[in-house]
């Protein structure tokens, strides 16, 4: 991790960078882009069915159960390892090489092929 940011800086050094973003789903990928994201990875348990027009977002299941309901959304699946079937070192690989193939546009998420191109700026304070 090379820098802790919060809302509305922007990102200047390569690497991973945490970025405080208000809860909404769609307020949080909006804020990472406008930090210069170059690939949002959106875990969800519920299958949230967002993107952004700037910034490819890979969705990431919490469940296999989630996966397999909402193939169409999920682009990659974490259940095994709830399940043990697999642990984060053994499935951290497949993740890393699909982050890349997004990176690098070899691939294009779900929420792209989908055209979930979501925008919405926070403003601070509550947000409804």
């Amino acid at each position: 991790m090379v820098d802790v940011l919060d809302y509305p800086e922007r990102a200047t050094e390569p690497g991973l960078t945490l970025l405080c973003t208000p809860g909404g789903d769609v307020e949080s990928t909006t804020a990472m882009a406008g930090a210069h994201a170059t690939i949002m990875l959106f875990t969800t348990g519920l299958g949230t069915p967002t993107g952004n027009p700037i910034c490819p977002v890979l969705k990431i299941s919490t469940n296999t159960e989630l996966a397999e309901r909402l193939p169409d959304l999920i682009d990659f699946d974490t259940g095994p390892i709830i399940r043990g079937e697999a642990t984060p070192d053994t499935l951290a690989p497949a993740l890393l090489d699909q982050i890349i193939a997004v990176a690098s546009g070899a691939e294009i998420t779900k929420a792209e092929r989908l055209g979930q191109h979501d925008f919405q700026p926070w403003k601070r304070g509550v947000s409804l």
